[in-house]
Protein backbone atom coordinates (compact mmCIF):
# COMPACT_ATOMS: atom_id res chain seq x y z
CA UNK A 1 0.00 0.00 0.00
CA UNK A 2 1.13 3.39 -0.58
CA UNK A 3 2.59 5.67 2.16
CA UNK A 4 -0.27 8.09 3.03
CA UNK A 5 1.95 9.40 5.90
CA UNK A 6 0.74 10.74 8.74
CA UNK A 7 -2.94 12.09 10.13
CA UNK A 8 -3.61 15.81 8.76
CA UNK A 9 -2.83 18.32 11.92
CA UNK A 10 -4.63 21.41 13.42
CA UNK A 11 -2.48 23.79 10.86
CA UNK A 12 -3.29 21.62 7.86
CA UNK A 13 -6.84 20.85 8.64
CA UNK A 14 -7.25 25.52 9.41
CA UNK A 15 -5.90 25.66 5.83
CA UNK A 16 -8.62 22.86 4.54
CA UNK A 17 -11.34 24.65 6.07
CA UNK A 18 -9.93 28.26 5.89
CA UNK A 19 -12.92 29.12 3.48
CA UNK A 20 -15.51 27.96 5.56
CA UNK A 21 -13.62 29.65 8.14
CA UNK A 22 -13.45 33.04 6.57
CA UNK A 23 -16.88 32.99 5.68
CA UNK A 24 -18.11 31.86 9.37
CA UNK A 25 -16.23 35.10 10.76
CA UNK A 26 -17.95 36.99 7.69
CA UNK A 27 -21.04 35.41 8.75
CA UNK A 28 -20.40 36.68 12.32
CA UNK A 29 -19.45 40.42 11.84
CA UNK A 30 -22.66 40.97 9.94
CA UNK A 31 -24.79 39.30 12.34
CA UNK A 32 -23.34 41.59 15.14
CA UNK A 33 -23.83 44.62 13.18
CA UNK A 34 -27.61 43.96 11.91
CA UNK A 35 -28.20 42.94 15.61
CA UNK A 36 -26.46 46.43 17.00
CA UNK A 37 -28.42 48.74 14.77
CA UNK A 38 -31.72 46.40 15.43
CA UNK A 39 -31.33 47.20 19.31
CA UNK A 40 -30.29 50.81 18.22
CA UNK A 41 -33.65 51.13 16.48
CA UNK A 42 -35.78 50.60 19.67
CA UNK A 43 -38.70 49.06 17.71
CA UNK A 44 -38.79 45.88 19.02
CA UNK A 45 -36.75 42.72 20.02
CA UNK A 46 -35.98 39.58 18.68
CA UNK A 47 -38.12 36.46 19.53
CA UNK A 48 -35.26 35.19 21.57
CA UNK A 49 -34.75 38.30 23.59
CA UNK A 50 -38.34 38.67 24.04
CA UNK A 51 -38.60 35.11 25.35
CA UNK A 52 -35.26 36.01 27.66
CA UNK A 53 -36.91 39.57 29.16
CA UNK A 54 -40.12 37.34 29.87
CA UNK A 55 -38.16 34.90 31.60
CA UNK A 56 -36.53 37.66 33.71
CA UNK A 57 -39.73 38.72 35.16
CA UNK A 58 -40.52 35.45 36.61
CA UNK A 59 -37.16 34.73 37.35
CA UNK A 60 -34.02 36.63 39.09
CA UNK A 61 -31.43 35.82 35.71
CA UNK A 62 -29.94 38.10 33.27
CA UNK A 63 -30.07 38.10 29.69
CA UNK A 64 -26.88 36.07 29.09
CA UNK A 65 -27.66 33.33 31.11
CA UNK A 66 -31.68 33.20 29.88
CA UNK A 67 -30.02 33.22 26.22
CA UNK A 68 -27.64 30.41 27.36
CA UNK A 69 -30.05 28.54 28.99
CA UNK A 70 -32.07 28.33 25.78
CA UNK A 71 -29.34 27.65 23.68
CA UNK A 72 -28.51 24.65 25.95
CA UNK A 73 -31.58 23.15 25.63
CA UNK A 74 -31.84 23.30 22.07
CA UNK A 75 -27.98 21.89 22.21
CA UNK A 76 -29.60 18.66 24.44
CA UNK A 77 -32.42 18.28 22.09
CA UNK A 78 -30.44 18.34 18.80
CA UNK A 79 -28.17 15.80 20.28
CA UNK A 80 -30.99 13.24 21.47
CA UNK A 81 -32.59 13.55 18.40
CA UNK A 82 -29.49 13.01 16.18
CA UNK A 83 -27.70 10.61 18.66
CA UNK A 84 -25.00 12.39 18.69
CA UNK A 85 -22.15 14.23 21.40
CA UNK A 86 -23.56 18.36 22.74
CA UNK A 87 -21.56 19.99 20.68
CA UNK A 88 -19.98 23.55 22.28
CA UNK A 89 -19.35 25.56 18.77
CA UNK A 90 -23.00 27.57 18.69
CA UNK A 91 -21.61 28.70 22.25
CA UNK A 92 -18.19 30.24 20.45
CA UNK A 93 -20.58 31.45 18.12
CA UNK A 94 -22.78 33.03 21.32
CA UNK A 95 -19.86 34.41 22.92
CA UNK A 96 -18.37 36.28 19.61
CA UNK A 97 -21.28 37.30 18.55
CA UNK A 98 -22.58 39.03 22.35
CA UNK A 99 -18.75 40.33 22.26
CA UNK A 100 -19.16 41.91 19.23
CA UNK A 101 -22.50 43.55 19.32
CA UNK A 102 -21.11 44.95 23.38
CA UNK A 103 -18.55 46.74 20.86
CA UNK A 104 -20.58 48.26 18.46
CA UNK A 105 -23.30 49.11 21.21
CA UNK A 106 -20.15 50.60 22.87
CA UNK A 107 -19.11 52.95 20.24
CA UNK A 108 -22.69 53.67 18.74
CA UNK A 109 -21.88 52.42 15.28
CA UNK A 110 -25.70 52.30 14.46
CA UNK A 111 -26.27 55.48 16.05
CA UNK A 112 -23.85 57.18 13.94
CA UNK A 113 -25.19 56.26 10.74
CA UNK A 114 -28.02 59.27 9.52
CA UNK A 115 -31.28 57.25 8.70
CA UNK A 116 -34.44 57.36 10.41
CA UNK A 117 -34.84 54.45 13.42
CA UNK A 118 -37.17 52.27 10.51
CA UNK A 119 -34.66 52.11 8.23
CA UNK A 120 -31.87 51.16 11.14
CA UNK A 121 -34.58 48.23 12.11
CA UNK A 122 -34.53 47.46 8.27
CA UNK A 123 -30.88 47.27 7.84
CA UNK A 124 -30.24 45.58 11.32
CA UNK A 125 -32.98 42.80 9.84
CA UNK A 126 -31.19 42.47 6.43
CA UNK A 127 -27.95 42.12 7.78
CA UNK A 128 -29.09 39.52 10.85
CA UNK A 129 -30.39 37.63 6.99
CA UNK A 130 -27.36 37.87 5.53
CA UNK A 131 -25.13 36.78 8.33
CA UNK A 132 -26.71 34.08 9.53
CA UNK A 133 -27.08 32.88 6.24
CA UNK A 134 -23.15 32.91 5.94
CA UNK A 135 -23.00 31.04 9.45
CA UNK A 136 -25.26 27.89 8.50
CA UNK A 137 -23.21 27.67 5.51
CA UNK A 138 -19.86 27.52 6.87
CA UNK A 139 -21.50 24.70 8.79
CA UNK A 140 -19.57 26.21 11.61
CA UNK A 141 -20.65 26.86 14.55
CA UNK A 142 -23.93 26.81 13.97
CA UNK A 143 -26.12 28.50 16.00
CA UNK A 144 -27.75 25.86 18.32
CA UNK A 145 -31.83 26.73 17.58
CA UNK A 146 -30.41 26.58 13.56
CA UNK A 147 -29.56 23.18 14.44
CA UNK A 148 -32.88 22.01 15.15
CA UNK A 149 -34.38 23.87 12.11
CA UNK A 150 -31.96 21.57 9.90
CA UNK A 151 -32.68 18.60 12.04
CA UNK A 152 -36.76 19.39 11.51
CA UNK A 153 -35.74 20.05 7.57
CA UNK A 154 -33.97 16.60 7.26
CA UNK A 155 -36.12 14.84 8.92
CA UNK A 156 -39.72 16.17 8.07
CA UNK A 157 -38.62 17.25 4.58
CA UNK A 158 -39.96 20.96 6.04
CA UNK A 159 -38.60 24.23 4.12
CA UNK A 160 -36.09 25.47 6.46
CA UNK A 161 -38.15 28.78 6.90
CA UNK A 162 -40.96 26.84 7.68
CA UNK A 163 -38.84 24.92 10.95
CA UNK A 164 -36.76 28.14 11.39
CA UNK A 165 -40.10 30.12 11.84
CA UNK A 166 -41.77 27.90 14.10
CA UNK A 167 -39.12 27.48 16.58
CA UNK A 168 -38.90 31.36 16.66
CA UNK A 169 -42.68 31.96 16.80
CA UNK A 170 -42.88 29.65 19.99
CA UNK A 171 -40.06 31.64 21.60
CA UNK A 172 -41.88 34.77 20.90
CA UNK A 173 -45.82 33.36 21.96
CA UNK A 174 -43.96 31.89 25.40
CA UNK A 175 -41.65 35.23 25.45
CA UNK A 176 -45.23 37.34 25.54
CA UNK A 177 -47.36 35.00 27.90
CA UNK A 178 -44.65 35.67 30.35
CA UNK A 179 -44.67 39.22 29.75
CA UNK A 180 -41.53 39.79 27.19
CA UNK A 181 -42.10 43.17 25.10
CA UNK A 182 -42.99 42.96 21.34
CA UNK A 183 -42.85 45.64 18.82
CA UNK A 184 -43.26 45.99 15.32
CA UNK A 185 -39.48 45.08 14.96
CA UNK A 186 -40.29 41.72 16.30
CA UNK A 187 -42.79 40.80 13.64
CA UNK A 188 -40.38 42.14 11.14
CA UNK A 189 -37.40 39.87 12.20
CA UNK A 190 -40.21 37.16 12.44
CA UNK A 191 -41.24 37.52 9.05
CA UNK A 192 -38.40 38.52 6.85
CA UNK A 193 -35.31 37.21 9.02
CA UNK A 194 -36.99 33.58 9.17
CA UNK A 195 -38.28 33.42 5.31
CA UNK A 196 -35.49 35.00 3.53
CA UNK A 197 -32.45 32.88 5.02
CA UNK A 198 -32.94 29.86 2.67
CA UNK A 199 -33.31 32.57 -0.37
CA UNK A 200 -29.90 34.08 1.07
CA UNK A 201 -28.00 30.95 0.92
CA UNK A 202 -28.93 29.60 -2.61
CA UNK A 203 -28.03 33.52 -4.24
CA UNK A 204 -25.11 32.63 -2.62
CA UNK A 205 -24.45 29.21 -4.11
CA UNK A 206 -25.82 30.70 -7.48
CA UNK A 207 -23.65 33.54 -7.92
CA UNK A 208 -20.30 32.96 -5.26
CA UNK A 209 -20.37 29.40 -5.57
CA UNK A 210 -20.59 29.05 -2.24
CA UNK A 211 -21.35 25.07 -0.86
CA UNK A 212 -23.72 25.03 1.90
CA UNK A 213 -21.77 22.90 4.10
CA UNK A 214 -25.06 23.37 7.18
CA UNK A 215 -27.99 22.68 4.81
CA UNK A 216 -26.90 20.50 2.27
CA UNK A 217 -30.08 18.51 -0.15
CA UNK A 218 -29.60 14.99 0.88
CA UNK A 219 -29.88 12.66 -1.54
CA UNK A 220 -33.42 11.52 -2.68
CA UNK A 221 -33.86 7.72 -1.76
CA UNK A 222 -33.52 5.39 -4.59
CA UNK A 223 -36.35 3.53 -5.82
CA UNK A 224 -37.14 0.08 -4.85
CA UNK A 225 -36.31 -2.61 -7.12
CA UNK A 226 -37.45 -6.32 -8.21
CA UNK A 227 -35.77 -8.48 -6.36
CA UNK A 228 -32.96 -10.74 -8.45
CA UNK A 229 -33.98 -13.98 -9.10
CA UNK A 230 -32.16 -16.55 -7.49
CA UNK A 231 -30.52 -19.39 -10.14
CA UNK A 232 -31.22 -22.82 -8.82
Amino acid sequence: MPDLGPPPGPVSRLRAHRARYGVYLLGCLLFSTGAAFFIRSDLGTDPLDVFALGLLKHVPLTIGIAQSLVAAVCILVWSAWNRRRPVISPFITFFLCGSVIDVLRAVDAAGRVPVPDAARMLIGVALCTYGSALIIMSGTGIRAMDLIAITMTHRWNWPFWVSKGCLELLLLVSGYLLGGPVGVGTLCFLVFVDTLIQPCMWLNHRFFSLRNHGLEERPAPRPATEPTAVRP
